[in-house]
């Protein structure tokens, strides 16, 4: 066997400033893969929250959590084959030769990132499954806790952070505190903090690998990260499921090996397939969004923003519909004040980057 690397003409670059990158692409690519964003991550949570509580009519029993994961990523590999064989984006990646057949692979960093994205995954799924926690409660947490990590990574990785950067941090805290402040609507069981905790983690060593590898004025780069972490993330949670699975044993791991075997009903695999799908679209767009050129301080607002709103509607979506519980009025305060950190951060760039389009 013969195995020689063979570089995609897009290699790894420095850092470019903050707007650099961002003027070349036009104003509008970030907010078009946010809005993709948006479509695909309404319906994945809503979906997600009434399967886990047989909330759905049409699926005959409640799902939990750990039981939808492996249908569900099943799905998301075979969207995320579809969408690189599509979109030929392969050609993008590193490739090395074996057996004479040039073959896509990661380097170091994407794999690493790739691994990261695969917790980010899986934790988001299960933090929409966890009983008296609500969905946009979680997604207070887990978005805001990103905000927060956002500018750090900024500092580490020597980019400028911007005052404005700062007092969207200081809204998202004063949100988390709003949002936690009321304790008689909310349960957040150890299981919830530790998803939480795993889910930031894994942005922050992704958002870093990002800021090293990826966000130059060179769209090609960014492509070759987004390729290289995709065919790493999914296949890395079907397979630690697999191995879960077969392993048995404790509850938890008996219900992974029935989400292999068997949901119940065809209604329930069809369902679990759309989330998977749906979760697939999240993690393209999301990954498009993050990789923008500009700052993390800026990119993770505007990508927060998507899934927060996003979170909204499914919960007013899921009260209307299907009589699950309201959102309460503490955390629709905490939801407006992260919206409020989002457009301080998100707008002065947005109008200059309008402008420029227009000179």
């Amino acid at each position: 066997m013969t195995s020689s690397p063979i570089r995609s003409p897009a290699g790894p670059r420095p850092p470019s400033s903050p707007d650099t990158g961002s003027a070349r692409r036009g104003a509008s690519g970030i907010w078009l893969f946010a809005a993709g964003y948006f479509a695909a991550y309404a319906p994945y949570t809503a979906l997600t929250k009434a399967v886990s509580k047989g909330a759905l009519p049409f699926v005959p029993r409640e799902l939990g959590g750990l039981e939808i994961l492996p249908v569900s990523t099943l799905a998301s590999l075979a969207g995320m084959l579809v969408f690189l064989t599509a979109t030929g984006w392969w050609r993008h990646a590193t490739h090395h030769t074996v057996f004479g057949i040039s073959l896509p692979s990661p380097t170091l960093p994407t794999l690493l990132s790739g691994l990261a994205t695969a917790a980010i995954i899986a934790t988001t799924t299960l933090s929409y499954t966890f009983t008296g926690t609500s969905i946009l409660l979680m997604m207070l947490l887990m978005r805001g806790g990103v905000l927060v990590i956002a500018p750090i990574v900024d500092l580490a990785s020597k980019r400028k952070v911007r005052p404005r950067a700062w007092l969207a941090l200081a809204l998202s805290l004063v949100a988390l505190v709003v949002a936690l402040g009321d304790g008689d609507n909310y349960v957040l069981t150890l299981p919830a903090v530790a998803d939480v905790f795993v889910y930031l983690a894994g942005y922050f060593v992704r958002l870093r690998l990002m800021s090293k590898q990826a966000k130059t004025d060179d769209p090609a780069v960014a492509k070759r990260f987004f390729v290289e972490e995709q065919m790493v993330a999914t296949p890395a949670i079907v397979g630690f499921l697999a191995l879960l699975a077969l392993v048995g044993g404790s509850p938890a791991l008996l219900e992974i090996r029935a989400g292999f075997s068997s949901l119940g009903s065809a209604e329930a695999l069809a369902t679990t397939i759309g989330i998977g799908i749906l979760s697939q679209g999240t993690g393209i767009f999301g990954a498009l969004v993050l990789l923008d050129g500009r700052e993390n301080a800026f990119c993770v607002p505007v990508n927060r923003a998507s899934s927060v709103l996003a979170g909204i509607v499914a919960s007013f979506l899921l009260a209307w519909t299907l009589g699950m519980t309201p959102v309460p009025t503490a955390e629709r305060v905490g939801a407006a004040l992260l919206v409020g950190a989002i457009i301080v951060l998100a707008w002065p760039e947005h109008a200059r980057g309008v402008g420029a389009a227009k000179r």
